[in-house]
């Protein structure tokens, strides 16, 4: 862990972030290789990975963001505090906009619940989109982290960033099968399904460029950037990820699995920055 951590460290934040989250890309797209080599995908499973991913999305959201936030803000008391709430509705603002034009439906719902703007699309296009939207907050989160440790501010470190990169990396191959192996099921074909569930990861790297980019130019932001990334993460995991998870018959499964991905995410950030 130690050498990673050495070989980003005095990189350029938008290169280590673009570099970072191509690895994540890429293990979405071992998720959706599933497809070729298996032909369904248990229902009790799929419930499961989401709670894991929900877990380590939120964890990463407390530990990874919004404390580092709170302890570089200026000032004392409710002052100190003002950019975490700021970012974090601002976040959370941005997500339910996309959700509210975005055309897209989640893994687990029928068609007639799709949402955003209507829009006459294949059902697979729609699963695809939701996922990606869920890759957004996570690219700008580790982009915006690199930003800020490139920028020298306290509570964010390169190791941080890289933990938080693997984190995102460990539950995106979940999420890569989630949306590989429905496409199958809809009778895409294999490359077909294996395609679009890679390619759901492709905003990772650049939003990630885009925060680091934004953030390390822009050192006033870096304090709102770090809870908008928090906010966007936490309006998904809790209207998209969770609900998903909970709508068949394995909810105590996916609680399980939402608490273990929280726990592993905290004692990686705490434990190895």
């Amino acid at each position: 862990m130690t050498q990673i951590v050495d070989y980003f460290t005095g990189m350029s934040p938008v290169l280590a972030a673009l570099i970072v989250t191509i690895f994540t890309w890429f293990t979405t797209a071992v998720g959706a290789s599933s497809v070729f080599f298996f032909k369904n995908l248990s229902r009790k499973f799929l419930d499961a990975t989401l709670g894991f991913a929900a877990g380590i999305m939120m964890s990463a959201s407390v530990f990874s963001l919004l404390i580092p936030c709170i302890r570089m803000s200026a000032g004392d008391g409710f002052s100190k505090v003002f950019p975490a709430v700021v970012g974090l509705i601002l976040g959370a603002s941005f997500i339910y906009l996309i959700d509210k034009l975005l055309p897209h439906l989640h893994i687990n719902f029928k068609e007639s619940e799709k949402e955003g703007i209507k829009a006459p699309w294949h059902k697979s296009i729609l699963l695809t989109l939701a996922i990606t939207m869920h890759n957004i907050p996570e690219g700008l989160a580790i982009g915006v982290l690199f930003g800020s440790a490139a920028a020298g501010l306290e509570g964010a470190s390169v190791g941080a960033a890289v933990v938080l990169g693997i984190g995102i990396a460990a539950q995106n191959i979940p999420e890569g099968f989630a949306i590989s192996m429905p496409l199958r099921a809809l009778g895409m074909s294999k490359f077909r399904s294996f395609n679009y569930g890679q390619l759901s990861a492709v905003v990772e790297p650049i939003s990630a460029v885009i925060g680091a980019w934004a953030v390390f130019y822009f050192m006033s932001l870096l304090p709102y950037a770090l809870s908008f990334a928090a906010g966007a993460m936490i309006f998904v995991v809790i209207e998209e990820v969770i609900p998903e998870s909970q709508k068949s018959n394995h909810t105590d499964l996916a609680t399980i699995a939402f608490i273990l991905g929280f726990c592993i995410m905290m004692t990686l950030d705490v434990g190895l920055t």
